[in-house]
């Protein structure tokens, strides 16, 4: 079944683990796959331009479905094989506005991070204020309260109720990259009780970004 799906990822690359997760989740062993660089610009090579014009990772087909944007194609898997493997997301309205809207918020919390993350990567160095820098990380700090809030509201451990769904397998990757980079666990326990416990997660666990297991990760987010 899963034979005819093909996944093109990046170690490390929070869009690539989701899909990698989704395939676990639903029982979808045995796909083929290729891990490629990014230091080495393997993600702009002709092999993942055919499938992902973008030349980005993940490049994702479903047999002769180009599925590349990762929510996507996490939709996709549930949608397609609704009754095999986890069930991640429930019959009940509630539940699924739920998801819907912790699935779509994600973007905030990536797009907030990448600006501390990156921004001594993407500016230079005589081009790089302190008021930026300040400004970007007064902003991640209020979305990461803000998700620490959510956690304080759910019961079960899971982002949109009492069991593991499609908020968590889009979700946990970003949180995980939060960490990776050295935010306060501390700071934050209940997001800290809730990535420690799905890291133990077989889906998680299985799909672990290679290169987090060889490398130490780094302090950026330290002051989060």
């Amino acid at each position: 079944m899963a034979k005819d799906m093909t996944l093109l990822w990046g170690s490390g690359s929070p869009p690539c683990w989701r899909i990698m997760i989704a395939l676990e989740e639903k029982n979808l062993q045995g796909y083929n796959q290729k891990l490629l660089s990014f230091e080495k610009g393997e993600h702009k090579s002709k092999e993942v331009m055919e499938i992902n014009p973008r030349g980005q990772l993940p490049a994702f087909k479903c047999g002769d479905v180009p599925l590349n944007e990762s929510c996507a194609a996490c939709f996709h898997l549930e949608c397609k094989y609704k009754t095999q493997g986890t069930k991640l997301i429930p019959d009940c309205e509630v539940g699924r506005a739920q998801i819907l809207q912790r699935v779509f918020e994600v973007n905030a919390l990536v797009e907030k991070s990448s600006s501390v993350i990156y921004y001594n990567w993407m500016v230079p160095e005589g081009e790089r204020h302190d008021s930026a820098i300040k400004r970007n990380k007064e902003a991640l700090t209020a979305e990461v309260k803000l998700w620490e809030g959510y956690l304080q509201k759910t019961s079960g451990g899971f982002l949109a109720g009492k069991n593991f769904s499609l908020a968590d397998v889009i979700v946990f990757p970003a949180i995980a990259y939060l960490y990776r980079f050295g935010l306060s666990e501390e700071r934050y326990p209940k997001l800290t009780e809730y990535y420690k416990n799905l890291m133990n997660r077989p889906s998680i666990k299985a799909t672990w970004p290679p290169t987090w297991k060889e490398t130490p990760g780094q302090d950026i987010l330290k002051d989060i």
